[in-house]
């Protein structure tokens, strides 16, 4: 098991190059379903957004390239990715921590958005990978349960949680949301014209959305 070396690094164009970031040459590295993810959120300048399990911090600034002007917050448990997330933007803001255990100055906060990129294997029924950030990142350690239900805690009034997972897990993450949440809008992804989805994306709004 080993994590990636700092100084071995790529700076990957994103979005046609209107956005660069700086990734690991080995291990987990960010690739197309951050940027779908976030060329789906109907953020707005000025609203708060934050990402669980960031990474390098892909999504929130893929979102963040498109919507100038929004308050990008990220949490990410593994301290060399936290780090490359920070220098990919100065003005994004990544707490290190692990999603069940986040400080206290982030859990008295809610968002507008809340986005999440899962883990998507559970290793019940896979095999890890024998590369430590890439497992941290791939292998399901935290129960997609507890994803869920920490990003519907996180939601401010009229706020909305977003979510990309394999499409065989849908199940599992509609199953997973609070029942006070509002009506759930999900996109399947297919690789080309012809082909099942492979991938889900599902929106989730706040219940208090509804309410007068």
């Amino acid at each position: 098991m080993h994590s990636f070396d700092p100084d071995d690094l790529t700076h990957d164009a994103f979005l046609g190059g209107k956005l660069h970031l700086w990734q690991p040459r080995k291990g987990y590295r960010a690739g197309v379903d951050p940027v779908l993810l976030a060329a789906t959120v109907p953020a707005q300048a000025g609203q708060r957004v934050l990402e669980l399990g960031c990474g390098v911090g892909a999504a929130s600034l893929c979102l963040g390239a498109r919507v100038p002007g929004l308050a990008l917050t990220g949490v990410e448990v593994q301290s060399a990715y936290a780090r490359l997330a920070r220098r990919n933007h100065t003005a994004f803001e990544v707490f290190e921590a692990d999603l069940s255990a986040m400080p206290l100055t982030l859990r008295q906060r809610q968002f507008d958005h809340v986005l999440a990129n899962p883990p998507y294997f559970d290793r019940e029924a896979s095999i890890a990978s024998l590369d430590s950030a890439r497992e941290t990142s791939m292998g399901e350690q935290t129960p997609l349960a507890k994803w869920v239900e920490i990003a519907a805690k996180r939601l401010a009034p009229k706020g909305q949680a977003h979510f990309i997972h394999r499409a065989e897990r849908l199940p599992d993450l509609i199953r997973a949301l609070p029942h006070d949440m509002g009506s759930i809008e999900v996109l399947p992804i297919a690789p080309r014209t012809g082909r099942m989805a492979e991938l889900i994306i599902l929106r989730a709004p706040s219940r208090s959305r509804f309410r007068h």
